[in-house]
């Protein structure tokens, strides 16, 4: 049995934002086909807010952005709920947390599909691509 593990925030659509998303849709696959899906809790940026951090959207990332000890640290935390997933599909991530994920031996899968189930079907059909110009 593999674990696809989907970024979302509502269960349908997958997130844009691998930081930002509240949970995780976990695809459990067995003879080439879903045979078991269930939401857990994500840890995010709001789970590591501070009055130091800023948004993501209103400044542009400094060179190695997510690459520092902390930031490993946020990202092995965000990945405690998946640990025993093969796959990690987003519509967006940072490189820092697909580096992390990575070393996790979590496949991250960056992905212009919208929905969760659509793009796991795609994964289950060995046609969904990856789109690292989707990293920042």
């Amino acid at each position: 049995m593999q674990k696809i593990a989907v970024v979302t925030d509502d269960g349908q659509m997958i997130s844009q934002h691998f930081g930002r998303a509240e949970y995780y849709q976990v695809f459990s696959i067995e003879d080439g086909k879903i045979s078991q899906v269930e939401m857990r809790d994500k840890k995010g940026h709001k789970n590591f807010a501070s009055d130091h951090d800023h948004d993501h959207n209103e400044e542009p990332h400094a060179a190695g952005h997510g690459m520092d000890a902390e930031s490993q640290n946020k990202h092995f935390q965000m990945a405690e709920a998946i640990r025993d997933c093969q796959v990690l599909i987003a519509g967006g991530m940072g490189m820092g947390a697909r580096t992390h994920m990575n070393n996790l031996n979590i496949q991250v899968i960056m992905t212009e599909v919208f929905r969760c189930e659509d793009a796991v079907q795609k994964w289950i059909a060995g046609s969904l691509i990856d789109r690292t110009e989707r990293n920042h």
